[in-house]
């Protein structure tokens, strides 16, 4: 038997690589820009033509997400397939067809919540990049106490009224549609949640960009005003909204502890190593000169490293159909922490050039790192605070009782 999955796998592998090589356009075979991420949807404007050939021919194999059901438009491959796949896309250093919270976040908790009708109608949009989501979650007064949020949901009879407002919506701008946490139940807390979907382009939606320091705005406060949604596009039982807002949150902790929070900061910046043997110098081994700098660069790295086989291996118990566990609210701590670390390892590391903001004196890399730096201190707020991380896993992993 065993050989058999073995001699399958490797038949697998084989098609698999001749497709790629055949399919996936050369210059997918080159490192991203920030610029270049394809997020989908009705907005979607693509730099370079061959990513949306690249996004086409990679969902029409449902291979934007390879373990959902065929009949949703996934891949139906196996947790092996799966793994065979990403190895040989890494071997050709292709690029990931699509970037969606819709795969990583909605589309997992429609699969175990939503009914039939909802998982056709939506599932297979996530797949072929149709669709950009965003999330309804955190408001001014609901933040870390997310249950204590307040955005209304009527009961009008034919349809609901949504009256309220959201904050710290990642790219609502740009979003087709919204998973939101509504409140139907004034009298109590956790159970008068309800999660429910719907277009951002309904009458009454407004969605305002904020400017942040870094001078960048993927974030928005967003209001709702009398915003009528048919009754279908209630996901789950009416007040049953918390028990799936919580497993949302753990699917978001582990995609954001999975991308590290993500990338380079697009092109012309290098790694904090390449940065101090720029700045600092080499002794004639190679080694940079300052024996401090290069200790702490190093423990980083073996601890991203260490950080890296943990997630994969979490990654790969979730595919394998093991809960995700409060597991993410760890994973998600230390994804945190170590990107902060890793940004204030480069400016340290750029010296002097790491102080610049403007200007043809400074270094086009190094003024792209002084806003990855400022935009990293949002790691330890965004997808679940650092300390209601600690607080998770003092309670749920530690069995830690509420100090008095």
């Amino acid at each position: 038997m065993a050989d058999t999955v073995v001699d399958e796998l490797e038949t697998f592998r084989a098609e698999t690589r001749e497709w790629l090589e055949a399919n996936c356009p050369p210059s997918m075979r080159t490192p991203m820009k920030d610029d270049e991420i394809v997020w989908g949807g009705t907005r979607e404007k693509f730099k370079n033509p061959e990513a949306k050939v690249w996004l086409e021919r990679m969902a029409e194999r449902g291979w934007t997400a390879p373990q959902w059901p065929k009949k949703y438009g996934g891949g139906g491959l196996t947790a092996r397939q799966d793994r065979v796949l990403q190895e040989e896309m890494r071997r050709i250093r292709a690029r990931a067809p699509l970037f969606s919270f819709g795969l990583w976040m909605f589309g997992p908790a429609l699969l175990e919540f939503g009914n039939e009708e909802q998982k056709l109608r939506f599932l297979p949009d996530i797949v072929h990049g149709r669709t950009r989501w965003c999330q309804g979650y955190s408001e001014p007064g609901a933040g870390s106490d997310l249950a204590g949020l307040q955005t209304r949901c009527e009961d009008k009879g034919d349809h609901y009224l949504i009256n309220g407002q959201k904050v710290w919506t990642s790219y609502a701008d740009k979003a087709d549609w919204i998973f939101c946490l509504v409140r139907t139940d004034t009298s109590v807390k956790h159970e008068g949640i309800s999660f429910i979907l719907f277009d951002m382009t309904s009458p009454g939606v407004e969605a305002r960009p904020i400017l942040l320091i870094s001078g960048e705005s993927p974030f928005c406060e967003t209001f709702f005003t009398d915003v009528k949604v048919p009754k279908d596009q209630l996901v789950g039982e009416v007040n049953g909204g918390w028990k799936i807002a919580k497993r949302l949150l753990q699917f978001e902790r582990s995609s954001i502890s999975a991308a590290g929070f993500g990338g380079t900061g697009g092109s012309g910046i290098l790694s904090p190593e390449d940065y101090a043997k720029q700045t600092i110098g080499t002794d004639e081994e190679g080694r940079i000169l300052d024996g401090d700098l290069r200790a702490r660069i190093a423990d980083h790295k073996m601890y991203a490293k260490a950080f890296s086989l943990t997630v994969a291996r979490q990654t790969e118990q979730a595919k394998a159909g093991q809960a995700v566990s409060h597991t993410a609210s760890i994973l998600k701590y230390g994804a945190a922490k170590m990107n902060q670390d890793r940004w204030e390892l480069t400016i340290e590391a750029l010296g002097s050039e790491g102080l610049g903001w403007a200007g043809d004196g400074f270094d086009k890399g190094g003024l792209k790192c002084t806003r990855q730096w400022l935009r990293s201190k949002g790691n330890s707020i965004e997808g679940g605070t650092s300390e209601i991380n600690l607080n998770v896993i003092s309670k749920r992993v530690l069995g830690l009782k509420d100090h008095q």
